[in-house]
């Protein structure tokens, strides 16, 4: 604010130069005694330095730089004209600034002084009227215009803002409903079916007979996966709902142990190995480095063998490797959920500019995932 403050005072203080410039180069060229000329003179830059003024004073400075040509009428008898340029820029800044009676009587007195200049020497009332709509009306006039038009497009940038606001709220407010919308799907469906899962997988291992361990097992395994995924769930509920809270933060590397610890309940032996310095990575990658893992321990348990699955986090001072390493299963090395789940590591990956590589190794029956994530160097 204050470098704009002190630019427009250097402009108004080269306005009024210039106009002192101007009026005082004619009444130097005047042929008048070198008296009458040196008190015209500063008379003459003296108003005009009053155009430098501040806005308020513009009703003062049109009057005294309309007092000026009667006064050298009188005392000159008309011989020199001296602030005309000062005549010009007063009547433009009580049209741009003024307003009500003080811009009215403004332009009056500019008009009267004018006219009465004009008509005592020429003795012309056509003549005169045109000096008052050159010197007095047409400067007042763009004035007015001037500041009408920067009120405009003061309005019409704010009218601008306003309705950018209005659509980036229609659009969060769609965007609101839309994720309301999915998870009451959310809740009403899959909700249900999960929860229906568990509850069934329970009432089978109760009433398991006695000696069957390994259906035992396998049947509460089905029933900590379908807590787990209720939990996951829920917070992805938390979060369609907008709920930021602790409760419903995603899952990320903190709560990697409790995401193998399910999968060995399932029966497949996982391993996670970590190599190099452990740092922190931003919340965003955090929750995503989560999900392509959860995805590789899937892809295992789908169409790996019970030799189980290896995940090795490696850190390095500018990236953060994640590979995942498994001997499939009979015919389950090119299936397509592999591929489709492939493609949702890739498409999480890309996000955080990850590349991706995966496929078998040479002999023919391990398949190994590498994803790499940049990090900033610490």
């Amino acid at each position: 604010m204050y470098p704009i403050k002190l630019s427009l005072k250097h402009q108004s203080w080269l306005v009024a130069a210039t106009c002192m410039v101007a009026d005082g180069g004619f009444v130097l060229f005047s042929r008048c005694p070198p008296g009458q000329t040196a008190i015209v003179l500063t008379i003459t830059l003296a108003v005009n330095a009053m155009l430098a003024g501040p806005a308020r004073l513009s009703g003062w400075v049109a009057a005294v730089q309309a007092a000026v040509p009667l006064i050298l009428l009188v005392t000159t008898d008309g011989r020199i004209y001296a602030n005309e340029a000062g005549l010009l820029i007063a009547g433009y800044r009580a049209g741009a600034w003024l307003r009500g009676m003080p811009a009215w009587a403004s332009l009056g007195v500019l008009a009267a002084s004018g006219f009465t200049c004009a008509f005592v020497m020429s003795d012309d009332l056509v003549r005169s009227l045109l000096v008052v709509a050159k010197i007095a009306v047409l400067p007042w006039l763009v004035g007015r215009y001037t500041t009408a038009r920067r009120s405009y497009l003061a309005e019409l940038e704010k009218r601008s803002e306003i309705e950018k606001a209005d659509a980036k709220a229609a659009v969060t407010k769609a965007i609101t409903e839309e994720r309301s919308a999915i998870a009451r799907d959310l809740h009403d469906v899959i909700v249900h079916h999960v929860s229906a899962i568990g509850l069934h997988a329970g009432a089978a291992r109760l009433s398991l007979p006695g000696g069957d361990a390994k259906l035992a097992t396998s049947l509460r395994s089905v029933e900590t996966s379908s807590r787990a995924a209720m939990v996951d769930l829920r917070h992805l509920l938390d979060l369609l709902h907008g709920d930021k809270s602790e409760g419903a933060r995603q899952p990320g590397l903190d709560n990697l142990d409790e995401l193998f610890d399910g999968v060995r309940a399932a029966g497949t032996p996982a391993r996670l190995e970590v190599r190099g310095q452990q740092r922190d990575v931003p919340e965003s990658l955090d929750i995503t480095i989560y999900r392509i893992i959860q995805e590789m321990l899937t892809n295992a348990l789908r169409h790996g063998d019970a030799s189980g699955v290896t995940v090795t986090l490696e850190y390095a001072p500018d990236s953060l490797t994640i590979t995942a390493a498994n001997t499939t299963g009979a015919g389950n090395g090119h299936s397509g959920a592999v591929r489709r789940g492939l493609v949702g590591i890739r498409n999480r990956a890309g996000m955080f500019a990850g590349t991706t590589r995966s496929g078998l190794e040479p002999d023919g029956r391990t398949w190994r995932t590498v994803v790499k994530f940049p990090l900033e160097v610490s």
